[in-house]
């Protein structure tokens, strides 16, 4: 009886300072899933950008963001648990909704190019290397905290069925309010950063050390690794090709209506609909990921990504688009457990942001500045259609790849625990 209240009392212990995560997380991608689910299509009804001008914003927030990838990275290694740089993405991203309606419009009077830099310069400090800060950060508090990452990660699964459902109706109502409705998310955001989220001390090591002894030549280092430039590479190929395809779906699947209206209302119980599968499957994908190990997650989710791309491209009716597209709710909590779980156990922990900084996300947007680019060419000529087949084939291609030459992790410095809580050894 004494063993069980002890065991109790440790596993109380062990999920202290939860909470506020999956709040954190809701409020930083309902932000996320806000302009990624419909920036393309202001900047269409509202800004009036064509496809190809469309597609320069975005190659550009990737762009922009391979100087802010390994940078922050860097500097959220030495900072460890300090809130210094992810305060400041926070803060910024309260400018959102002052941004689009007082800034954009202006400036694309001056010029199409010119606010495709600023506004790429903007939401890539805030969006596209924004998020890596806050992934590792709480990445390493589930570390420290001794919680499941994804388990977390569920706020931001949260965010996108809200974002889904309010978005669509606010843009409706009012285009401009979507990015409003950021700047709130921002401000609570800020309010859990700097009262609510709490790190457990006595247990902080597990995540990396305090990290004063990490210098650029051990940064440097990273590079010599093999199968940093594997990750790199599938990431490239797989995740970046996710972006792509998501960046102007919503006027693909625009062309299966009569009107905008109408899409847009479907487009969004879609949305609602795929972020919930995502939200229920975040409860047990650790556990699955605990029991396929965390590299082969990272093939399901390149194969499922491929299906859903070529899938998408020989839909004959807006029906079939509907339930390939609900393929995506199963592939971001296999992304997101996967990843993390593999850069924990096949690199030094010490360098986890810069790892997580240099081959998941600066790796994918030196491909999505170029294919963004590319793509919005391919669009406005030979038809989406087309263009998702060459995706899906190239993830397909990159996928069977990365199952032969990614390094097998290891599951106990992954942090990979057993049906009752306990870490596998």
């Amino acid at each position: 009886m004494h063993q069980i209240d002890e065991e109790t009392n440790k596993n109380r212990k062990e999920s202290k300072h939860f909470w506020g995560f999956p709040f954190t997380d809701f409020s930083y991608f309902f932000i996320w899933a806000v302009v990624n689910g419909y920036l393309t299509l202001w900047m269409e009804q509202v800004g009036h950008l064509n496809g190809a001008e469309s597609g320069a914003v975005f190659s550009m927030m990737a762009g922009i963001s391979l100087f802010y990838q390994p940078v922050f990275g860097v500097i959220s290694d030495k900072l460890l648990f300090k809130k210094n740089l992810i305060l400041l993405i926070a803060a910024a991203g309260i400018l959102i909704g002052p941004y689009f309606q007082w800034v954009f419009l202006p400036l694309m009077r001056i010029n199409s190019f010119l606010v495709a830099i600023v506004t790429g310069a903007f939401l890539s400090f805030v969006l596209n290397g924004g998020v890596s800060v806050i992934e590792q950060y709480v990445q390493r508090a589930s570390l420290a905290n001794k919680f499941e990452y994804a388990h977390a990660r569920v706020g931001g699964s949260v965010a996108g069925v809200v974002a889904a459902l309010v978005a669509g109706r606010l843009f409706i109502w009012q285009p401009n309010s979507i990015f409003w409705a950021c700047t709130v998310a921002a401000v609570i955001l800020v309010l859990l950063l700097v009262f609510s989220d709490k790190i457990d001390t006595d247990n902080a090591s597990a995540a990396g050390d305090t990290n004063d002894s990490l210098d650029w030549h051990t940064v440097i280092s990273v590079f010599k690794i093999k199968n940093l430039w594997v990750l790199a590479i599938f990431y490239m190929g797989a995740s970046a090709l996710f972006d792509v395809f998501d960046q102007q779906f919503i006027i693909f699947f625009r062309t299966f209506f009569h009107t905008t209206a109408q899409s847009t209302l479907v487009y969004s119980y879609m949305s609602s609909g795929q972020t919930a599968i995502e939200f229920l499957l975040m409860f047990p994908m650790p556990w699955i990921i605990n029991r396929i190990g965390s590299k082969n997650g990272l093939i399901a989710y390149g194969i499922v990504t491929a299906i859903r791309i070529l899938g998408s491209a020989l839909a004959p009716n807006w029906i079939w688009v509907v339930g390939f597209r609900l393929l995506a709710g199963l592939e971001m909590p296999l992304l997101l457990t996967s990843i993390m779980k593999y850069i924990a156990g096949a690199f030094d922990i010490r360098l986890y942001a810069t790892i997580y900084a240099l081959a998941s996300n600066f790796a994918k947007q030196i491909s999505v500045f170029v294919f963004s680019s590319v793509a919005g060419h391919l669009y406005d000529t030979i038809g989406y259609q087309h263009t998702y087949i060459y995706m899906g084939i190239f993830v397909l291609f990159i996928t069977i790849f990365a199952a032969f030459f990614l390094k097998k992790e290891n599951p106990v410095q992954a942090g990979e625990r057993d049906t009752e809580g306990r870490p596998l050894s």
